[in-house]
């Protein structure tokens, strides 16, 4: 299997597995996943009210850019690079794109 679509195929796992969480821990806010491979974006999305309060919030977003995994946002417990490393994602091939770039230096991860 070639790089990137071992890539697409953990992003999908990693990210289904939270969407599935997240589903049966609060029936008030939904759970949406959108997963596009045409344009390598995918995002968990929860969504819902709160009395006359909307809520919609990126729980998780993560691209593949220039032949790496760039997570974008992550708002999970143990982190999504955690979930990648366990499945056989090298530190050099995921960037943590949430830091400033000049930050990323002092992570253990890719610069970019």
């Amino acid at each position: 299997m070639d790089r990137l679509k071992h890539y697409r195929q953990t992003i999908k796992e990693v990210i289904t597995e939270y969407h599935q969480i997240n589903k049966k821990a609060n029936s008030a806010i939904e759970s949406v996943l959108a997963l596009d491979e045409v344009h390598d974006q995918y995002l968990l999305l929860l969504m819902g009210w709160n009395k006359d309060e909307r809520i919609k919030n990126v729980m998780i977003h993560i691209q593949l850019k220039d032949e790496k995994i760039w997570i974008e946002e992550d708002w999970t417990e143990e982190g999504v690079a955690t979930d990648l490393l366990q499945k056989g994602i090298g530190r050099e091939e995921i960037v943590l794109a949430f830091h400033p770039p000049h930050v990323r230096k002092y992570t253990e991860f890719a610069i970019a």
